[in-house]
């Protein structure tokens, strides 16, 4: 949802943090990836992600955070869920899932955020599509992130490719600043007009994440007031990296 919120201009010193932060995190989902396996519970993943975390003295920003409070380290979206699913031991994976994780760290004070998409087995040709084209979203957006140019040429790259493959990005729910805090200023949708929005300035640090919907952009959230779902019934897919605005190239902080 959209919500003005403060823009943390970071030194490079801070930087230096998050992309330690990042590393780890980067970590944690690759622990998580190595088990995407028919059977496996959405529990099972949780308590690997957390196992990764301890060892590095680490926690998630997740854990707790919200109204109710989210009760895990990572999130666990399955086909029609777009983000914000809740790990459990009755949920086990099935061949042809398309499985979303988001994970968040928070090291030495600050906070790293990223996710992936993908399958589990044997995946359809539409979900192989739309895993491809949301984490190629993914990019087209990382690509505009330099100075001087503007929030909106990052939210246009990955609606114009997105929707160039006739799939659609969400309306409700966007990238964000982050730093000390998950959530921090500026926000970045998923759509918009390039050329609009705020100047991009060196020591930004966004959160950038795509989420694409096979049939319609329309989504709802479930009783447990935190899944999201698409509206339809249709497949989704989330993609999400820490990037950092320079001076020169745009620097992903959430990577090994």
């Amino acid at each position: 949802m959209f919500h003005e919120r403060r823009i943390n201009i970071k030194t490079p010193a801070e930087i230096k943090i998050m992309r330690e932060a990042g590393r780890i995190n980067a970590t944690v989902l690759a622990k998580v990836k190595e088990l995407l396996q028919p059977g496996v519970t959405t529990a099972d993943l949780n308590a690997a992600a957390e196992e990764v975390l301890k060892s590095y003295g680490c926690v998630s920003p997740f854990k707790g955070y919200g109204h109710p409070p989210f009760p895990s380290s990572i999130t666990v979206s399955i086909n029609d869920e777009m983000v914000h699913g809740i790990p459990n031991l009755k949920r086990k994976l099935k061949d042809g899932d398309v499985v979303s994780i988001d994970c968040g760290t928070v090291y030495q004070g600050y906070v790293a955020d990223s996710a992936f998409s993908a399958g589990v087995g044997q995946v359809s040709q539409e979900a192989q599509t739309l895993l491809e084209v949301t984490e190629a979203a993914l990019h087209a957006g990382i690509a505009q992130m330099r100075k001087s140019r503007r929030t909106g040429d990052i939210s246009a790259a990955i609606q114009k490719y997105v929707e160039s493959h006739g799939l659609h990005v969400t309306r409700e729910y966007t990238g964000h600043g982050v730093g000390k805090d998950m959530h921090e200023g500026p926000q970045v949708p998923n759509y918009g007009a390039a050329g609009t929005g705020l100047p991009l300035k060196p020591g930004m640090t966004i959160a950038l994440e795509p989420m694409v919907l096979v049939g319609t952009y329309e989504t709802r959230v479930l009783p447990d007031k935190w899944t999201v779902v698409s509206a339809d019934g249709s497949l989704t897919a989330h993609f999400e990296h820490t990037v950092a605005v320079t001076e020169g190239e745009p620097q992903i902080l959430t990577v090994l």
